[in-house]
């Protein structure tokens, strides 16, 4: 059916743009769609490890990425924006990829629809 590419910019928590990222990501996998979410910014938050969401009213969105990962979809974590993050390699939800620019690049020439959050 095609490949579609999510960017997901925005921090977890704080607004809906992380949530609707994932969910879009699922629906995209639910319909037999190819689905790339990547991660950028202070969007490679919601691929953080432990998140502690607890008296908030979030869901965890660690629990979201795993889901993606889960169902198929391929996440990349933008190198650049882990740094300036402070997210180390260690700190980032499994399945989830590493990926330069040019490896983001890549994928999204290759993608049929982009969509931003």
């Amino acid at each position: 059916m095609g490949v579609i590419s999510i960017i997901l910019r925005r921090p977890p928590y704080g607004s809906v743009d992380a949530a609707e990222a994932i969910r879009h990501t699922l629906g995209g996998l639910t319909n037999d769609m190819t689905v790339n979410l990547v991660l950028l910014d202070g969007g490679v938050n919601a691929a953080r490890i432990r998140q502690d969401i607890s008296g908030t009213a979030y869901l965890s969105a660690e629990g979201g990425i795993a889901d993606c990962v889960e169902m198929g979809a391929s996440v990349y974590a933008d190198r650049i924006s882990m740094a300036e993050e402070r997210i180390a390699d260690a700190d980032l939800a499994e399945g989830v990829k590493k990926a330069d620019s040019g490896e983001i690049s890549d994928v999204l020439m290759e993608s049929d629809t982009i969509m931003i959050f």
